[in-house]
């Protein structure tokens, strides 16, 4: 379950500033199956954005806090590396790479990807 957990905290949308320079993230994302509760994940990251161009990016990390239900929580290192560029004045195309690292031998990995039409 506790995968479960880590795997929805590294697909969740994650909001970054607007302005370039550091910055720090407090997130906590939680998990449902149905009316189940599963737990939930605490991100306390440090990051930096920028812009490269006509690419925008951001870079975060920090603990992780799991805290699956049931169970005790456990404090585990996560991070973030994503960036978007402007396809046209109201279209833009963004992507991000995200893990966690676990208790056990496999750590969590995801990814994002899509586009977002402003009108």
């Amino acid at each position: 379950m506790k995968s479960f957990i880590a795997l929805a905290t590294l697909s969740a949308l994650s909001a970054t500033p607007a302005m370039a320079g550091p910055y720090v993230n407090a997130e906590v994302n939680s998990g449902w199956a149905g009316n189940n509760y599963a737990g939930s994940n605490t991100d306390l990251h440090i990051g930096y954005e920028g812009e490269a161009g006509v690419l925008n990016y951001y870079v975060q990390g920090g603990p992780q806090i799991q805290a699956a239900d049931g169970v005790d929580s456990t404090t585990e290192l996560s991070g973030k590396i994503g960036g978007g560029v402007a396809a046209t004045e109201r279209l833009s195309i963004y992507g991000e790479l995200a893990f966690a690292t676990t208790d056990t031998d496999s750590n969590n990995y995801g990814t994002k990807a899509g586009v977002k039409w402003s009108f």
